[in-house]
């Protein structure tokens, strides 16, 4: 049974376990957040100019954050925002969620058209990988409506959310950190965030099923968790085995977010298998 933990917040998203605290930030509020084990919530940035979203960690704690419509990689460190990757002159679109591996190298998907989305938008979307030395590449395309991204323990898996496809893409990640399309898998309505169990299974937040989902490698479903009447964002496992899943909602719908009216909050549930790989 879910067990809230946050409330009053207006569009949570990007959610990441790090240094014994859950990161997120509060997109329509335009804040990087923490929320440490007893609940309490801390606010360590605010964003003027732009819509912060995905989130990641770099190898030695420093995080990094996105920012949608124009287009960067924001570090975060000692209180301050400085930038770490300007992505206007390689993007198509918007740019959405992303994820950090352990070896440092970042990967974001890019829609390929500027939200909202347009009607005919087809599968245009692509992820993009940026290197910890600033060099930057195109290394996936064809994808529809690129969301959340995890890549595995390893460093050897990378499994995106197709919001548009109903689905999940699987890629091999290679040695310089391509990607090989492997499979597309599972029927899950509108998936967004997602996160990877010790097993190689998925969490996916379905923003139209208003349920966080957990499909195995082959896209059956294992477990769902419902929130009716809330639209499921985003999910990560963390706490001090892993085994807590934090469940990102919001009361909104695609109407009301165009109307920037949106209501969020934070549950949790402790699940048997732990979280592994990235977030």
């Amino acid at each position: 049974m879910l067990t809230r933990v946050l409330d009053g917040g207006r569009y949570f998203e990007g959610p990441r376990w790090h240094g014994g605290r859950l990161w997120f930030v509060d997109c329509m509020d335009r804040t990087l957040l923490s929320l440490d084990p007893a609940g309490k919530c801390e606010q360590h940035a605010k964003f003027a100019d732009d819509t912060p979203c995905g989130l990641g960690i770099l190898p030695g704690g420093k995080l990094i954050v996105l920012t949608m419509f124009r287009k960067r990689l924001m570090s975060y460190a000692d209180g301050e925002l400085s930038l770490y990757a300007d992505l206007s002159g390689i993007a198509t679109g918007t740019i959405d969620d992303m994820i950090v591996d352990g070896l440092g190298r970042a990967y974001v998907g890019d829609l390929g058209f500027d939200l909202p989305p347009p009607p005919d938008r087809g599968a245009v979307g692509r992820i993009i990988l940026v290197m910890p030395d600033g060099a930057r590449r195109v290394v996936a395309d064809g994808l529809r409506f690129p969301n959340g991204i995890a890549v595995s323990a390893d460093n050897s898996r990378l499994v995106v959310a197709e919001m548009d496809g109903d689905c999940l893409a699987e890629y091999d990640i290679e040695a310089d950190g391509g990607l090989n399309f492997r499979a597309r898998f599972g029927r899950v309505k509108s998936p967004d965030g997602i996160c990877l169990g010790r097993d190689g299974a998925v969490w996916v937040a379905s923003f139209d099923e208003d349920a966080f989902i957990r499909l195995d490698r082959d896209g059956r479903e294992l477990q769902r968790i419902n929130v009716p009447g809330r639209r499921a964002i985003a999910c990560v496992l963390g706490g001090a085995e892993r085994r807590t899943l934090f469940c990102l909602s919001a009361a909104t719908s695609p109407e009301e977010l165009r109307q920037r009216k949106s209501s969020a909050r934070i549950d949790v549930v402790d699940v048997e298998i732990p979280g592994a790989g990235y977030p």
